[in-house]
């Protein structure tokens, strides 16, 4: 069959791309070998994200007495789960409605697809011909090749999600954001977690002080956060796994979740019979618009190595759509990605860290303010965390903005927008903001810088 376009991969960029496609009178094929809607949806942000509310709730419960309220806590693992579950059909569903009202011009193939020449997709032995092709495989979860893993039985950020019974000892391998929202979350359900990082601190990409941030509070609640030495090697116990560091201590667990980063769907495309060039670690290089190497092939989403968020795949599908129809000729490039982790203190950044800052040689005016000053924050008895801010001293411009604290996700996006706006910090300083909210302690944070100072 002979389409206009043929997009590979259901995910949070292929769909949107693929429907919208279709809507404007294109004939679509979409080709997907697992469950509609990608990683976000079957593996990623639904589930985790409907388990930490879960999580959450127990977690408030168990503290109320703190506020006055005294509760009795018992967790229905089962019970969770299948609510976890219900919400992923949920979105399964929403994604099928959304290929049905895409009318007749949209095919959707399941099965395996995989390049059978340039312009050519095989999915699951039929041959399809297309001027146009969009990749949107997006990544799985990378095992480390740490001795005795193959050996044992152990988790993922997809398996994870199958348990009906709570892991009475969870270990958990990875102090990124999967292992450490996962990791807190079975905690709060009632699981013993202990989180291995053979980095310094958790969340490696952020500077120290956000680190240690989220580890004081995972101490706090019990979790036996484990950071500067290796796992050497995996075995198995009567009753469950051991893991061995490279600093000679043991670490026993019932169950074991391998949270050690991703990498691409990209291996079994068959991309050299398009002429794709993938690098070092098999993501998909793009331009400005999106292209590949291959003429006529476009990649969007996490297989082109870019920031590793729904929102972002979201908004290649979006760019690329614009740039397919004329109505801009590029986008990708110089974008500003915001993003979040999902614990409790959340963390939140847009921009550069100051860790990226200096390594740039990027002058910079820094402030910083404990989450613990900010009025509602008292008030609500959800002191943990601390907010740091980064202006060029010259345009007086944002640089880059991190914050841990409650809500913090959400708190981000004020930041997000002035940056995409070009805004000096001033507008922040001179907007009247409600109190008492979480967001005057913004403002309050940004006037702590110098030039801001109140009398100063």
């Amino acid at each position: 069959m002979t389409y206009d376009m043929i997009v590979i991969g259901s995910g949070q960029g292929g769909v949107p791309l693929a429907t919208l496609l279709a809507k404007s009178g294109r004939r679509v094929l979409l080709a997907e070998r697992a469950e509609p809607g990608g990683t976000c949806v079957n593996r990623g942000c639904t589930p985790s994200k409907a388990l930490i509310a879960s999580a959450q709730a127990a977690h408030d419960a168990r503290r109320a007495a703190r506020l006055g309220i005294h509760a009795e806590v018992r967790v229905d693992f089962p019970a969770v789960m299948e609510r976890v579950a219900g919400i992923v059909r949920q979105w399964q569903e929403g994604v099928a409605r959304r290929f049905e009202d895409a009318g007749p011009n949209l095919t959707v193939a399941r099965g395996h697809a995989r390049f059978a020449g340039p312009g050519r997709v095989d999915v699951a032995g039929e041959v399809h011909e297309a001027a146009s092709i969009v990749l949107n495989v997006g990544t799985r979860h990378i095992v480390p090749a740490i001795p005795g893993l193959d050996g044992v039985p152990y988790l993922t950020n997809g398996s994870v999600f199958e348990l009906r019974a709570l892991p009475p000892r969870l270990v958990v391998i990875g102090g990124g954001y999967i292992g450490c929202e996962l990791g807190q979350a079975f905690a709060r359900l009632g699981s013993a977690v202990t989180v291995i990082e053979p980095g310094a601190h958790l969340l490696g990409r952020e500077d120290p002080e956000v680190a240690e941030e989220v580890e004081k509070a995972f101490r706090a609640e019990g979790i036996d956060v484990r950071t500067g030495s290796a796992p050497s090697s995996v075995g198995r116990q009567e009753d469950g796994i051991a893991v061995t560091l490279a600093d000679g201590n043991v670490v026993e667990g019932s169950h074991l979740l391998v949270a050690t980063g991703r990498q691409p769907n990209t291996g079994d495309l068959g991309c050299d019979a398009a002429g794709i060039r993938l690098d070092a670690r098999g993501f998909v290089p793009v331009d400005d618009a999106f292209r590949t190497s291959a003429e006529g092939v476009y990649a969007i989403g996490d297989c082109t190595g870019g920031p590793q968020f729904t929102h972002r795949s979201w908004d290649d599908g979006r760019l690329l759509f614009e740039i397919l129809t004329g109505a801009r000729a590029g986008g990708n490039e110089g974008r500003l990605v915001p993003y979040a982790m999902f614990t409790d203190p959340q963390v939140a950044r847009v921009g550069l860290s100051e860790r990226e800052a200096r390594e740039k040689k990027i002058a910079v005016e820094v402030a910083t303010l404990p989450f613990s000053h900010v009025a509602r924050a008292i008030e609500a008895d959800v002191p943990a965390g601390t907010m740091k801010v980064m202006i060029d001293p010259a345009t007086e411009r944002f640089v880059g903005v991190a914050l841990v604290g409650a809500q913090a996700g959400e708190l981000v996006h004020a930041f997000s927008l002035l940056m995409q706006a070009n805004a000096s910090a001033r507008t922040m300083v001179d907007a009247e903001l409600i109190h008492p909210t979480f967001s005057e302690g913004l403002q309050t944070l940004v006037m702590k810088l110098d030039r801001y100072r109140l009398g100063g």
